[in-house]
């Protein structure tokens, strides 16, 4: 079974959908100025389960939901997310609810991959809602992001393992982020069953369930960089070797977490809106 899409730039999205081998789906996002002072969103494509909403915004900044039209990822999706930003363009990317990970008929990991790029003066604030680990599920994310130098960046992820009362399934994420084509990070995590030993441990998630990290990118970091600091018992506060600062953080739940990342993002001086 398979399905067209049409996106706001007219060009047309294919989702094939076989039984067996899970879906494929792909949504795009594209940003530019408007000449008016705004930002305009000549790329909205829609792709399967991956549905792209433009929301009212102020100011210069376009605002785009991500609204989840079926449940997954399940075994054997691949679901691909791309969104471009040009120069001067301002974007703000959310969700309108978690994403969850479950186990299906097909065999085999889901996959979901997220590729973003930043022109030299646009801006990104890349901020979903929390990706569940669901018992049985098997899920690789792989997010990576190229930004020029003159980029901003403020980038969220949560993920949560198991829902409540239930194990975790196995998640392997890496987050990779590259300025000016160099590597300014790069992080990878295997969490759940048949990841490698030690996940669970004091020196990683010390058996809380719910795990985030927040990175920030802004040129005015190169000259005045932020100072390390905790934020509280289970986050910390790094600067990057580089125009960068990142926030990691576990906690016990999904809310604690993301009250510890909203606390951050205004100790960084941005609310989440």
């Amino acid at each position: 079974m398979g399905g067209v899409t049409s996106g706001a730039s007219g060009a047309a999205v294919t989702t094939v959908v076989p039984g067996a081998s899970g879906v494929r789906a792909t949504a795009r996002i594209g940003a530019r100025p408007d000449g008016r002072g705004g930002t305009a969103l000549p790329t909205l494509e829609s792709g399967g389960p991956l549905a792209l909403r433009r929301t009212r915004a102020g100011g210069s900044e376009a605002r785009v939901m991500l609204v989840g039209a079926m449940s997954g990822p399940l075994g054997g999706d691949h679901f691909t997310v791309t969104a471009e930003v040009a120069g001067g363009a301002r974007l703000h990317v959310g969700s309108a609810a978690a994403t969850i990970a479950l186990p299906g008929q097909a065999k085999g990991e889901a996959r979901y991959d997220v590729r973003l790029t930043v022109e030299d003066g646009g801006e990104l604030c890349w901020l979903p809602e929390q990706l569940i680990s669901a018992e049985g599920s098997d899920l690789r994310l792989a997010t990576r992001v190229e930004l020029a130098a003159g980029a901003r960046l403020t980038l969220r992820e949560e993920q949560v393992l198991g829902r409540v009362g239930e194990e975790p399934g196995r998640l392997s994420s890496r987050l990779t982020v590259l300025l000016g084509g160099r590597p300014l990070f790069d992080q990878e995590l295997s969490c759940g069953p048949g990841a490698p030993g030690g996940w669970d441990g004091p020196a990683v998630l010390g058996g809380h369930r719910a795990l985030g990290q927040l990175l920030v990118v802004r040129p005015e970091y190169v000259t005045r960089p932020v100072e390390p600091r905790l934020l509280g018992e289970y986050a910390a506060l790094t600067p990057l070797a580089g125009p960068g600062a990142l926030v990691t953080a576990v906690a016990a739940d999904a809310l604690q977490l993301r009250r510890t990342l909203d606390e951050a993002l205004r100790v960084l001086g941005r609310g989440t809106g």
